[in-house]
């Protein structure tokens, strides 16, 4: 199993009301989803985001809605209620914590001009560190459901989990909330990465539960919660498995032999005693699940649907890498279009296959799955269409981006999408240039160009690119991911680095 110890955040700080037991927990998220909060001028993950990046609060009028920025990496949506209640009441919170940032929706306009004024004149502190306050620049947030506040009645919450890296199943979210408010019915989909309902027993159960884990991880550095109020009151569930559950209808699965989950961490943020969470739990692992689909775990993807010109052990590596370590890549002689790819742990494998399967790839729909194999032999080495071979070995290249737990846990882990983050470009680098990079390499050009704002003391920049699809994005990133940039009289190449922005768009 992986390295699972969580990194503790400096700073001290009193349990709020919800008494929640949890300690620091490192937090992502992608942007605001919200169109009418596009204007907050979000910063993609990696840029600062502390006072000196604020816009002047005297030049956007006066909002119920108050944009948070500087949060520290330890910060659930209970601390903003109980640090900002003191200006007044607070209709709702939006989480942002891969910016460290938030929305506080107050009763009131007054008391958001409170605490814009009161940030502005002294420190105010949230989990035990400064936050700077502005006017958001829309007058509401938009909820994803009808609701205009918690008292609606809904019971149900809409769980986003952001930067999976291992498996979500309903006993892993069963053990994070029932600590907090009994659950009633879990169930798991797939569709813009990975989302849940929960389904609890009473509305002040969900109240509790979306006030202490919004924004916290389920495990150090990965597989962060954003929460919601869901817009349906009640899940219907129809089978007890690892993607849906009804804590009420225990017949609905004949339970097998329990398979270990990985270990809870000792500082989890829903850990409330080592008597309430077990160290270790265990589920039934059911024969008809659809995320095992009776194969035993490997460590090994089988892909298929690969183009035979286009596509070479190299372009796997630059698209899978974005998932897991790579260790070998080999195409079977007597498959064509199809490749082994050696990935560094099979919750590797399953994060390629949740995030690429059916994905479309140069006219091509690529199909991965678990493989049989539990290794790649480089055996019946032969040439590819392109002239390259058809094995190689990365287990030694610097390109891996998950060889140790500080370096995986930098990693957004984001289904593919239009636009792409790079980054380790060299300053001296322009747009026209990186359009004729992709001109050169013949795939598609980008329509939209952002760059970040570099620190004076930056060796390199960062920013994005907005293809016209995700295919193009996709196609862009497999060719030109790890490309070496030389420039005049420089000794060493930069290394461009491209990943899935967690933006949608531009």
């Amino acid at each position: 199993a992986a390295n699972m110890s969580t990194v503790e955040a400096g700073g001290q700080r009193e349990e709020g009301e919800y008494g929640r037991a949890a300690k620091r927990l490192k937090m992502e998220e992608p942007p605001l989803e919200e169109k009418e909060d596009r204007a907050e001028d979000e910063l993609e993950e990696g840029e600062d985001s502390d006072s000196g990046s604020l816009p002047d609060s005297h030049l956007i009028s006066p909002s119920p809605v108050v944009h948070v920025r500087g949060l520290c990496e330890a910060v659930v949506e209970a601390d903003l209620i109980d640090a900002l209640k003191k200006f007044g009441p607070i209709c709702y919170v939006m989480m942002m914590p891969f910016k460290r940032q938030a929305l506080v929706e107050f009763s009131a306009v007054e008391s958001a001009d409170r605490c814009v004024t009161c940030g502005a004149k002294e420190p105010v502190y949230i989990a035990g560190q400064q936050a700077y306050f502005n006017y958001s620049t829309s007058k509401r947030i938009t909820r994803p459901t009808n609701a205009d506040n918690p008292n609606s009645g809904n019971k149900v919450l809409l769980l986003s989990i952001q930067n999976p890296l291992y498996p979500i199943t309903t006993d892993v979210l069963y053990t994070v909330c029932n600590p907090i408010g009994s659950v009633l019915r879990i169930v798991i989909f797939k569709r813009n990465g990975i989302q849940a309902m929960v389904e609890f027993e009473s509305v002040q159960c969900a109240q509790k539960a979306k006030a202490a884990l919004n924004g916290a991880d389920i495990y150090a550095g990965c597989c962060t919660l954003k929460i919601e109020y869901a817009r349906p009151t009640r899940l219907n569930v129809i089978k007890n498995d690892n993607e849906s559950w009804d804590y009420t209808k225990p017949y609905l699965v004949r339970r097998g032999l329990a398979c270990p989950l990985l270990p809870l961490t000792s500082n989890s943020r829903y850990k409330l005693s080592s008597v309430d969470v077990p160290d270790m739990v265990s589920y039934p692992l059911p024969q008809s699940s659809p995320s095992y689909s009776g194969h035993t775990p490997s460590s090994v993807a089988m892909v298929s649907g690969l183009h035979p010109s286009k596509m070479n052990c190299t372009r796997i590596f630059n698209l899978f890498c974005l998932y897991g370590n790579i260790e070998k890549v080999k195409f079977m002689k007597s498959v064509p279009g199809t490749a082994l790819v050696e990935m560094g742990d099979e919750y590797a494998v399953d994060r390629a296959i949740t995030h690429l399967n059916s994905i479309k790839l140069f006219g091509k729909r690529l199909n991965v799955c678990v493989s049989k194999q539990h290794a790649v032999i480089p055996s019946q080495v032969f040439e590819l269409e392109d002239g390259s071979s058809s094995y190689k070995d990365f287990a030694m290249t610097r390109n891996n981006r998950f060889s140790s737990a500080g370096q995986a846990s930098k990693n957004i882990i984001q289904p593919p999408s239009a636009v792409l983050h790079y980054y380790n470009v060299p300053p001296c680098i322009s747009q026209d240039q990186l359009l004729k990079l992709c001109r050169e390499h013949g795939v598609p050009g980008f329509i939209k160009f952002k760059m970040f704002d570099a620190k004076p003391s930056s060796k390199t920049i960062s920013g994005l690119l907005e293809f016209d699809s995700k295919t193009e994005a996709v196609e862009a990133l497999t060719v030109l991911n790890h490309y070496q940039i030389r420039i005049p009289n420089g000794s060493n190449p930069y290394t461009l680095k491209l990943c899935f922005s967690t933006s949608s768009h531009l």
